[in-house]
This record gives structure tokens, sequence and C-alpha cells, in this order.
């Protein structure tokens, strides 16, 4: 008995056909499920890049530290300066998790590979961020949301980007 079923209900990609419609661009707000971060040497460059030749369009930007493309749903790039990525890994993915995972999945990772863990720290985004270098050098962020305070700093960084609180 297979465990798998169809599910496209779920799932921005159309069934397959030859007159397949795409989607329309999404410019919703959600809990990213995942999402890859791409460092750049040029953040305007590789913007224009991913709208104009992609078809992404930008979600939101802080100007010189991140651009947030987004094409349809859950199909979201984030694109940093280089030196903000860091050396090698040059690759980095992240997945959602919840904050009772994270010290569950940072104690799995640390006795499968001693070392390969970082944090799990607070982000100004209102996040608590574990990194992790898998055997193969990518790198992994493990993202679990905090619970929204209004009043908090996390909120007024967001506000201050155009993002405001989540509806009730």
């Amino acid at each position: 008995m297979a465990d798998t079923y169809p599910a496209f209900d779920i799932s921005p990609v159309p069934v397959p056909a030859l007159d397949a419609k795409a989607p329309e661009l999404f410019s919703g707000l959600y809990g990213m499920p995942m999402f890859v971060t791409v460092p750049t040497a040029d953040l305007a460059a590789s913007a224009d890049f991913w709208i104009r030749g992609l078809g992404f369009f930008e979600l939101f930007s802080a100007p010189g530290t991140i651009t947030h493309l987004r094409r349809w749903s859950f199909q979201d790039v984030l694109l940093v300066p280089a030196d903000q990525a860091g050396a090698p890994p040059a690759l980095t993915v992240s997945f959602s998790c919840v904050l009772s995972q994270v010290d569950e999945i940072t104690a799995a990772c640390e006795r499968l590979l001693p070392g390969s863990t970082t944090g799990p720290r607070q982000t100004p985004w209102n996040s608590v961020d574990l990194e992790v270098i898998t055997p193969e050098n990518a790198r992994v962020i493990m993202t679990a949301a905090r619970p929204w305070d209004p009043s908090s700093v996390e909120a007024q960084n967001l506000r201050d980007i155009g993002i405001d609180a989540p509806a009730e």
C-alpha cells in the first residue's frame, strides 16, 4: 500500500497537461516552508536577472542587506550580499520547523557530526535559527518562528521594511 496520493490542490504547480496554465505570481505573506539564500556580489544585477530572466518579482527589500524574491507560492529566494553570506558553503537552504524541535535537531546533528551546528540564535525577523553544516558542506538553516509580539524590536524591524502584523 502506497503512502502517496494526489495532492495537487495544495500545490501551486498545475496538473501536468499540454495546455496547463502557470499560476499567478503570489504576493501574500505566509510562513515559508523552505527557501534558498543566494549570496551575490551585486544585489541589483542579481535581482534584475531573477526578475527579468526567471520571472520572479521583488516581494520586499532592505537595501544593501536583502532582497526577497518570489515567483509562485513557496518559490522564495533571498538574495544577500556575498560578504554577509560568508565564505563557502555558498549554498544555503532554510527549512521551517517549530520551536520545540530546535533542541532535538541540534542534539541529533551533534551526535552524528560533532561541531556541525551553530546556534540556535534569535534573529531580527522574529525567528530562532539553527545553522547546520552537512557532511557535503551545505549550509542548512532550521528556522522556527517565535510568537508574535507587536511591541517587540523584531516587529518594528518588520514594519520598517513594510511587513505589518500577521492577521489574527
